[in-house]
């Protein structure tokens, strides 16, 4: 499932093609992904131009100057892939028509956004702009990474008394949008701080020390394209490649890359989710 880096990429990837743009057509090919697809979804895209392309948690938001915000949730397999335009030092052309693209908007211009999702665990909506912190998606997302919001503070009093493992708690969308399995393995490797370790157990030092590892950690990955694993490409149809910078996700066998230290990554189940780690170092 895409987490925050590979949907912001995908947002950085949009936003030439649609922010300020007028989408000219709008093209619905069936009427559900994981969900129905809104009432009258294509007349109601048609014409309108994209105001702002925002990102909230793992979501995409586009605002449309008829008041409405379209969300788009990639799900596991879906892609936002760009092509009639120019991106970055690239034209990518039209490709034939595939089978699963669900949705296409072909904007004003000459370019297409194409939605395509093989396995339709994707999802869109259309809400009024001035309520979407209250769509059923978002009402309940704590804050963004990258928001003043999350704080040292913030993060030790969600913390506090809490006898949950942290890479529960950090997975709680309730406490931080946007972590996923990847990076919270990767953010309490760079902790030095055990994925079944219980949040409220932790030192003060070390969830001070979280807040700025998880954002470097994301940023990292943003730079790097998110991580291409499984289904996920960049708008582009390119690969990510912060997986060529996993120090423990998907390493089990592995020699620790920690400077003298003698573990190797080992793969422990939490809640049905693989956690990688080196125990030697992480306590």
């Amino acid at each position: 499932m895409p987490e925050l880096p590979e949907v912001e990429t995908v947002r950085r990837g949009l936003l030439p093609v649609l922010e300020g743009a007028v989408i000219a057509r709008a093209e619905v090919n069936r009427p559900d992904l994981r969900w129905p697809l809104p009432d009258r979804m294509a007349e109601r895209l048609t014409g309108r131009s994209v105001t702002a392309l925002r990102r909230r948690s793992k979501y995409l938001l586009a605002d449309l100057d008829s008041g409405e915000t379209l969300l788009v949730h990639l799900g596991m397999s879906g892609r936002m892939l760009v092509s009639g335009a120019q991106i970055s030092a690239f034209h990518h052309d039209h490709p034939a028509p595939q089978k699963h693209d669900h949705v296409v908007l072909h904007m004003e211009g000459g370019a297409r956004v194409t939605f395509n999702d093989a396995r339709r665990f994707g999802a869109m909506d259309l809400m009024p702009t001035d309520r979407a912190a209250e769509h059923m998606l978002l009402r309940d997302l704590g804050p963004e990474p990258f928001g003043n919001d999350f704080n040292e503070p913030y993060l030790a009093g969600r913390l506090k008394g809490r006898r949950t493992p942290i890479k529960a708690a950090l997975l709680d969308q309730r406490i931080v949008a946007g972590l996923g399995n990847i990076y919270v393995a990767e953010t309490l490797y760079r902790a030095r701080i055990s994925p079944l370790r219980l949040a409220g157990d932790l030192e003060e030092g070390q969830v001070r020390a979280l807040v700025p590892i998880i954002r470097d950690v994301l940023a990292e990955a943003i730079e790097a394209g998110g991580s291409s694993l499984r289904d996920f490409r960049q708008a582009t149809g390119e690969l990510g490649y912060f997986s060529k910078h996993f120090q423990v996700y998907d390493r089990e066998g592995e020699p620790c890359e920690t400077p003298g230290c003698p573990g190797m990554v080992t793969r422990s189940v939490q809640s049905g989710r693989s956690s990688f780690w080196c125990p030697a170092c992480q306590r």
